[in-house]
């Protein structure tokens, strides 16, 4: 079938690299990609969607204006835009406010006029700081382990499921994200939607403007390519915090599954992620950045926790895995080896970036 989609934040990281991986399976869609353009290196990603046959819209999920049915009379809304810094909340909460909770009502009021699917992407950090923070783990010479017996529900060896409390504080970014997916589930009902939440955990791979807030694995490898110095962030400066990791492209598949088989996934909430097998340490993701990177930089290592921060986070997706069949194929050594080649191409373009 034909699709007409619409893509917020679609010069961003995970909306270019969806929208492209999109019009390579199916060259027939008609893809737009709307976005800002606020991050930097975003607009790189303006001249790979032109020759891919992406239509561009320079424009903002905040502005109503910016999302005029009669100019974006799509079936399909795959709401991408975010400010994705936990950081950002506590520095610049408005724009944090503006663009994640009334970006995501405007992005629905699209949906409800035109009669769009809507796939949200929502995060794994809806689930509360200080209960993260309560879990037992262990500690290994590389990294910190989640132990098997926990207090809380909705925490396993396999890591944090959708069953996981969420009665407490979790950050201002993680607050407008749970929001949303409240505000969509009511819009669902009320206007007969058919919506799909995926709480991704952290997405990477070749073309993330990796920060030190936001995009870690991109910018361990940017840093030991360009031999620029990293720290250690708090929990004793070992490097020990674990990260489980979704390659963006092992996200493509997935969503290229739900939206063609939409009636098994509507109205339901996922975790999205990696999962153990496809975990890493700083220290760990250290050691493959010197492997394939062959420099070797200097790391501080600073003892105080940064807030907001937790020592483990493993995403259990049993849920979405079993209706779909689908598993993450792409281990730490294949991202590692992927955002280095990716550097390597483009080294001048992104030197000024890293």
């Amino acid at each position: 079938m034909s699709r007409k989609v619409l893509i917020t934040g679609g010069a961003g990281f995970v909306g270019s690299s969806l929208g492209l991986g999109l019009k390579n399976r199916y060259p027939d869609w008609k893809i737009i990609a709307l976005d800002n353009l606020k991050r930097r290196g975003s607009e790189l990603n303006i001249p790979r969607l032109g020759d891919a046959g992406i239509e561009f819209v320079h424009g903002d999920v905040r502005n109503k204006s910016d999302l005029d049915p009669s100019l974006l009379n799509v079936d399909l809304i795959l709401e991408c835009s975010a400010e994705p810094s936990v950081l950002a909340g506590y520095t610049s909460p408005g724009y944090v406010l503006e663009t994640n909770l009334v970006g995501t009502i405007n992005c629905l009021e699209l949906a409800r006029q035109t009669g769009a699917h809507f796939l949200f992407l929502s995060t794994s950090r809806v689930y509360p700081i200080s209960y993260l923070n309560a879990l037992n783990y262990t500690e290994t010479p590389t990294r910190f382990q989640l132990s098997d017996e926990q207090s809380l529900p909705g925490v396993s060896g396999f890591g944090i499921s959708e069953d996981f409390p969420l009665d407490r504080a979790r950050s201002l970014y993680g607050t407008t994200k749970l929001a949303s997916e409240l505000i969509i589930a009511e819009y669902a009902e009320a206007y007969g939607l058919k919506t799909v939440i995926d709480r991704c955990g952290v997405l990477t791979g070749p073309w993330q403007m990796g920060k030190v807030d936001q995009g870690v694995f991109a910018l361990w490898v940017a840093n030991h390519y360009f031999k620029k110095s990293l720290k250690y962030i708090g929990y004793g400066g070992s490097g020990k915090q674990v990260r489980d990791f979704l390659h963006v492209a092992d996200l493509l598949d997935l969503i290229d599954i739900q939206i063609t088989h939409l009636d098994k996934f509507q109205g339901k909430t996922f975790n999205v992620g990696g999962g153990v097998d496809f975990s890493l340490s700083l220290y760990e993701t250290t050691k493959l950045c010197q492997e394939i990177t062959g420099n070797v930089i200097p790391i501080e290592g600073v003892a105080d926790n940064r807030t907001g921060d937790m020592p483990i986070f493993i995403t259990d997706s049993r849920k979405v895995m079993e209706p779909s069949g689908w598993q993450p194929q792409r281990d730490g050594k294949t991202l590692i080896s992927d955002l280095y080649e990716w550097i390597r191409q483009n080294e001048r373009q992104l030197a000024g970036i890293f």
